[in-house]
């Protein structure tokens, strides 16, 4: 279920707001927030996103953290958000089940491109050095609808010739509930490996420029030297950010308008929002989700064969 948290208002605009009279198709506007770590971590990050989104769109702006991925898919189908920031299977399954979201814009790396990286991590104390070592241990996915901490990984490993039925070459696999928690349950013992995202660019000591792991080392949850890294996935499209179609075209433009430009305005909230350093945003097409949208549908295609 998504709670809600009280919007946060302020008085100077951001860019190029929308009038008053525009605005007025919605009343508020709301953004949902994927599960993944500690509720209150993913208000505080988005304190400030929130004010200034406010003043821009001139309305109410109201963010609903929720406990997984599938809680933010649900809000979107139902019509209760209005937008939010997906990972590329999210927003895959979202537009399978509704058709009724789009992309607007893409977190863009140092590099110019918009792509990351799945990896698999085990504490750096274990002898696991390889996916095949893994085998008869334990794996903590992330969540069902993650691309990194699911969907990749999970087709990677069947092309393999892995089997992921328990007991068949992992001693289990279950879902931590998101990343953060992944790689806390694998410091604490609870399993031997998990999966996770990361931008793959950068010092891999300070947990690489953006992701997960730099999310962590900055909160101080992580050393990079407590864990190992032992598979790289390859090329996964950064997620975008999300509108409902039925949204009015003022207000998708100006959304656009205030995410494009706050990379540039304020460079620590796009930070905080997107877990660590990149170049920016650019706009997003559907045509960047076509292949994460295909691997969805087969993978629902072998769930009912």
């Amino acid at each position: 279920m998504l709670r809600r948290h009280a919007m946060m208002m302020g008085t100077a605009t951001l860019g190029l707001g929308l009038s008053r009279a525009r605005a007025e198709s919605l009343t508020e506007f709301r953004v949902g927030i994927l599960g993944g770590e500690n509720t209150q971590d993913r208000l505080t990050r988005y304190d400030e996103f929130q004010r200034l989104l406010s003043e821009h769109l001139r309305m109410p702006v109201k963010l609903f953290p929720a406990a997984d991925y599938a809680g933010v898919m649900q809000g979107i189908a139902a019509g209760q958000l209005e937008v939010a920031g997906f990972g590329a299977s999210g927003f895959a399954g979202a537009w399978l089940d509704c058709k009724c979201v789009e992309p607007v814009v893409v977190p863009q790396e140092a590099d110019g491109s918009t792509y990351y990286y799945s990896v698999m991590v085990v504490r750096a104390d274990s002898p696991i050095k390889t996916v095949e070592d893994m085998k008869g241990h334990s794996l903590a996915w992330a969540d069902p609808n993650s691309t990194s901490g699911y969907l990749i990984p999970s087709a990677t490993l069947k092309t393999k010739g892995i089997n992921l039925a328990d007991g068949a070459y992992f001693s289990r696999t279950g879902f931590a509930g998101g990343h953060e928690q992944g790689v806390v349950a694998v410091l604490n013992k609870q399993y031997d490996g998990a999966v996770t995202w990361t931008s793959g660019q950068g010092d891999i000591a300070e947990g690489y420029t953006r992701g997960n792991l730099r999310s962590m080392v900055d909160k101080k949850m992580l050393k990079m030297s407590d864990i190992r890294i032992i598979w790289q996935s390859g090329k996964i499209p950064n997620g975008p950010w999300a509108i409902r179609t039925a949204v009015s075209a003022d207000v998708k433009t100006s959304f656009a308008e205030f995410m494009l430009d706050l990379p540039k305005s304020h460079p620590k909230v796009f930070a905080d929002v997107e877990k660590g350093a990149g170049v920016g945003y650019v706009p997003a097409t559907m045509e960047l989700y076509q292949d994460i949208i295909d691997l969805r549908l087969a993978e629902r295609s072998g769930n009912r064969s």
